[in-house]
């Protein structure tokens, strides 16, 4: 099976061998290949309402270099899910034009609830038996964050998306680089008050366990585990406290975007917005009184996977 997530900031592919249904609900799914690319699709959507033509342009190309790799694994199904960008565009229907025309399947441009959901299967599956119960998970997305609680064995029991991300709030607040301490404190009463909103839809307070997911979050975990390379295997369910988190956003957002990029475990593409989505996990842990939180790897890029599993036979 081949999954595809198109967010705001990047674009992922993950072909793997799923189990059957009737292998239980602790069978994992075999990795083939996993891929990622920074292509900014989001980029000034905030702004302008609609999708820029070179950002739909870095998207076919990644897209067509996906679509090979799926060709040559020999993939049965592809699943394709467009995020927060593909919702707010004005001119979306190019966007799908093009995935048509470069993958072969139309994009699923799923709704912030479903999205959620997603995130929320891909990322409690696989969970160490010992992760206390219920879960808050957060997914800081490019131009949105989905918040969900569940537990294992009822699923999801609220979930809702608000529109803060780390290129949206980059792009809305955080001008200068570095920015200054007026921006960043405009960008934080922002995150607040939309964090505010999704804890009253969601009872996230009442979790005991955090789980933050995307690039936002592995790159602060990593930076506060002092890594000298991006190591997935070290990242996946790695627990850094809410201190940990306040001090390497501080650091983050002092810096500039050349500096960030000077920091060993940074993807280029993730410089300019990394202050803004380690700010929103800062916020995030500090209006759930959340003490720590646990990183995963696995996300809505799993949960795609995982929609497509065979039925029970």
């Amino acid at each position: 099976m081949a999954a595809i997530d198109c967010g705001t900031n990047s674009i992922r592919l993950l072909v793997a061998d799923l189990p059957e249904a009737s292998a239980g609900p602790h069978s994992q799914l075999t990795d083939l290949t996993r891929r990622m690319e920074i292509v900014r699709l989001g980029q000034g959507v905030d702004r302008t309402g609609r999708l820029a033509p070179e950002a739909i342009e870095r998207t076919r190309v990644a897209l067509a270099s996906y679509a090979a790799d799926i060709e040559k694994l020999g993939a049965e199904r592809v699943r394709m899910c467009a995020t927060s960008a593909s919702r707010d565009a004005a001119n979306a229907s190019d966007f799908t034009e093009m995935v048509q025309a470069t993958l072969g399947v139309a994009p699923e441009v799923v709704t912030g609830d479903e999205e959620a959901r997603l995130s929320f299967t891909g990322a409690v599956r696989g969970l160490p038996a010992d992760a206390k119960e219920p879960f808050l998970v957060v997914d800081i997305g490019g131009g949105s964050t989905e918040f969900v609680v569940g537990d294992r064995a009822g699923g999801v029991r609220a979930a809702i998306s608000v529109d803060i991300g780390c290129v949206r709030m980059t792009e809305r607040h955080l001008s200068d680089d570095p920015p200054t301490p007026e921006q960043v404190a405009a960008a934080q009463a922002d995150i607040a008050a939309a964090v505010d909103r999704a804890l009253a839809v969601v009872p996230g307070r009442e979790a005991a366990t955090l789980i933050g997911l995307a690039g936002s979050v592995t790159t602060v975990v990593a930076i506060a585990e002092d890594l000298q390379e991006y190591d997935p295997e070290r990242i996946h369910h790695a627990r850094v406290s809410y201190d940990a988190v306040a001090e390497v956003t501080e650091d983050l957002l002092a810096r500039t975007s050349a500096q960030r990029l000077a920091i060993p475990v940074m993807h280029p593409g993730r410089a300019d917005v990394i202050g803004a989505g380690a700010l929103v996990l800062r916020v995030i842990m500090e209006r759930a009184g959340m003490p720590s939180v646990v990183a995963s790897e696995h996300d809505i890029l799993d949960g795609i996977a995982w929609s497509l599993q065979p039925a029970s036979r």
